[in-house]
């Protein structure tokens, strides 16, 4: 069978109609004064064949740009990586994909476990010692994260690097604007959190300290120095860390973070134009019983069988509303499992295998763009990606480059204007030598 539904005939509908008692569709509507209801035709096209209908979907499909058919160097949260084609072929199983919050965990097994070893992955990768089952995005992670700093510590102002991600800066701000928190952005200085502006912030006011680990411009920030000043004065120290820069660089967990967040995408989880992803939320035992959402636990039954339950849940559709800590509710668990799948089947070796790539064909971007004369800023250690200044129109550059089968980089004048001219691009390990060579030169030419 061609298509996964099942049509309805003619037939079909009149068996509906028997079976609850009315003799046309007309009649459901009885109720419905017949002067209000509409009666012209809706300005919608005329209905087409399955044939005809596939083909104009498919010729609107084809003018999206894909990463199977260009060269992409746009980053800035969502990123083209290598999927296991495994991972496809799990999630879409009707067990996993139909399944809902496992309430139930007799029937539910399977995707109790699942979720289990997703929590666990991120755990070995951030260094921390639980994880939730998941959130919406990384955005919406860093902001419960900073709900929870706010309500352990009782202070209402937070710090946020203006090396997090803009949007995720955004979102906290949101959150924190129903709390009446103060959110406060601390200034750059070469790519980099400035460490002297944060000290001169810090005071027993503050709840938490947030940074990115690599940070939006690509920087790696160092860790052990920022947690110094957070805890000197008691805040809580927040790391939002992309997960695949984890398969090389040291866990924040290792270097003093109270709170782990972070986006999935990278593992399994296609661009999608954006969304939906998976947040992971990861913190120390003393945070445990304040984390949003819920925590999968092993256990055993009543013949000693090993089991999976919902062992903690702080949303108040669970336990009493002034008890809870988050009216988190989307389950993300259909991605949280395509992560799962992808970090198992790359296994340790492969996701540093992965992420070395990304160091050294972002390294070898870099020495390219440099030699080609083009201004790359930030001298500093760096991850995935990386700032060019192109003192022109990043925008116009874009257009040229799309001609050519590459999607280009990320405009930062979009940000702020004090970056106008400036560009974000990405280098992953999908990026082969020739694109990378064919980009450096369309760049290079476009300069010229």
């Amino acid at each position: 069978m061609k298509h996964r539904y099942l049509p309805m005939a003619e037939q079909d509908q009149l068996e509906m109609l028997e079976a609850i008692g009315v003799e046309k569709i007309d009649d459901l509507f009885a109720d419905i004064p017949e002067k209000v209801r509409f009666q012209g035709n809706y300005a919608i096209k005329e209905a087409k064949s399955e044939n005809e209908l596939t083909k104009e979907l498919a010729a609107l499909a084809a003018k999206n740009a894909d990463t199977k058919s260009y060269a992409s160097f746009l980053g800035a949260g969502v990123y083209d990586h290598y999927k296991p084609i495994i991972v496809d072929h799990v999630i879409s199983r009707s067990e996993f994909y139909t399944a809902y919050t496992p309430y139930q965990p007799e029937i539910s097994q399977g995707e109790l476990q699942a979720i289990f070893e997703f929590q666990t992955m991120i755990c070995e990768l951030t260094g921390m010692d639980l994880a939730n089952s998941s959130m919406y995005d990384g955005g919406t992670a860093l902001a419960e994260a900073g709900m929870l700093a706010a309500g352990h510590t009782r202070r209402k102002k937070i710090l946020v690097s203006e090396t997090v991600h803009p949007e995720s800066i955004d979102v906290v701000k949101t959150y924190a604007l129903g709390q009446s928190i103060d959110v406060v952005v601390v200034p750059s200085k070469d790519g980099i959190t400035d460490v002297e502006a944060l000290t001169s912030l810090m005071d027993d006011s503050i709840a938490a300290v947030m940074v990115q680990y690599p940070n939006f411009f690509g920087q790696i920030e160092s860790l052990s120095t920022i947690e110094k000043i957070a805890h000197e004065q008691k805040a809580l120290f927040v790391v939002s860390s992309n997960p695949l820069s984890l398969g090389v660089l040291t866990p924040p967990g290792k270097l003093g973070a109270d709170i782990v967040v972070g986006d999935a995408q990278p593992f399994g989880i296609p661009e999608s134009f954006g969304g939906p992803h998976c947040g992971y939320f990861a913190v120390t035992k003393a945070l445990m019983r304040k984390v949003p959402g819920r925590l999968v636990g092993e256990t055993t039954d009543e013949v000693g069988r090993r089991g999976f339950v919902l062992t903690l849940q702080a949303r108040e559709q669970h336990i009493r509303r002034d008890k809870a800590t988050s009216n988190i509710c989307s389950n993300q668990a259909l991605n949280a499992l395509a992560a799962s799948v992808a970090m198992t089947a790359l296994g340790k070796q492969g996701i540093q295998d992965i992420a070395i790539q990304n160091i050294a064909k972002t390294h070898y971007a870099k020495k390219a763009l440099e030699k080609a004369g083009i201004h790359v800023l930030y001298q500093g250690a760096h991850f995935n990606e990386l700032v060019i200044d192109l003192k022109s129109n990043v925008t116009a550059l874009n257009k040229v480059l799309f001609d050519k089968g590459i999607i280009g980089g990320f405009d930062l004048g979009r940000v702020s204007e004090k970056w106008d001219g400036q560009c974000l691009i990405a280098v992953t390990e999908q990026r082969t030598k020739e694109e990378i060579d064919a980009f450096v030169q369309e760049v290079g030419a476009y300069r010229a």
